[in-house]
């Protein structure tokens, strides 16, 4: 066993979770990567271990219980302990709300909401044992609706809303519980389809100037973990956003009423 304080980061093989692992194994951490595509895995363990750092991978879709679990069971056989977890495995299911199926609902919040607290659940007897964090990556949509992205916002409250509540569960145990709300990261979730195929193809939607480097993320996500906050919003613009969505949200729903006008034409004869 090597003595070092483990963190497992899901969702680890692109984006923010790519960006915090080699922050974590910078910082002398064993990192334990996750995600579905184990190729992508495969390179950040390499990028890490070629620094130096120490890196597991562990394939798991955290849609999926069972997966989750072994996980756990993995980590624990291989690195002894576990001090941090990271839920951060989530994608976007966007497009207008009378179009989108009850399969599109399920996917978006069996692998945002659901997997995230299940990743978590499974992790908390062992993060009790080493008064450990447990960090869930949320969004600053889980405050401010934009027309299209329904899903994905409901999903992020929902996970907003379980961290806060679970913060208050873990009081007394050691265990503290950090909720995320980044705002425009650089990352693939605007390439991946509603049905959570990444495709290069796919241009990403978000305003290119707005958007950090997912490193720049890493680091301050880094911190707010290390000081066991409760919430932490970053970007400048995300930390308006949240502020007026909080306390301005008639202001905010007239600016995006006015820039949805013209896309306002809805069918009411659309089959559903």
């Amino acid at each position: 066993m090597i003595e070092k304080e483990v963190v497992w980061i899901t969702g680890g093989g692109s984006g923010i979770g790519q960006a915090m692992a080699i922050e974590y194994a910078s910082r002398g951490f064993w990192v334990v990567v996750s995600g579905r595509r184990e190729d992508r895995l495969v390179q950040v363990q390499k990028e890490i271990e070629a620094s130096g750092g120490t890196c597991l991978v562990s394939v798991c879709d955290v849609s999926q219980d069972a997966e989750i679990q072994a996980s756990v069971a993995q980590i624990i056989e291989t690195c002894g302990r576990l001090d941090i977890v990271i839920a951060n495995a989530g994608f976007s299911v966007s497009g207008r709300l009378e179009g989108l199926s009850s399969d599109d609902w399920k996917r978006q919040f069996d692998v945002n909401v659901i997997g995230a607290m299940q990743t978590v659940r499974f992790a908390l007897p062992y993060l009790e044992k080493t008064n450990g964090r447990a960090v869930l990556i949320s969004s600053v949509m889980a405050y401010v609706r934009v027309a299209k992205t329904g899903a994905y916002a409901a999903s992020k409250a929902a996970l907003t809303a379980i961290g806060e509540t679970l913060h208050l569960e873990l009081l007394g145990t050691g265990i503290s519980c950090t909720v995320v709300h980044p705002g425009f990261v650089e990352s693939e979730i605007g390439q991946v389809s509603n049905d959570g195929v990444y495709n290069a193809d796919i241009k990403d939607p978000r305003p290119a100037q707005l958007l950090w480097t997912k490193e720049k993320a890493a680091k301050v996500i880094f911190r707010a973990v290390a000081k066991r906050k409760r919430l932490f919003v970053f970007t400048a613009h995300g930390k308006f956003a949240v502020w007026m969505g909080r306390h301005c949200p008639w202001i905010v729903f007239h600016i995006l009423a006015f820039g949805n006008k013209a896309q306002r034409a809805i069918s009411l004869t659309r089959p559903m």
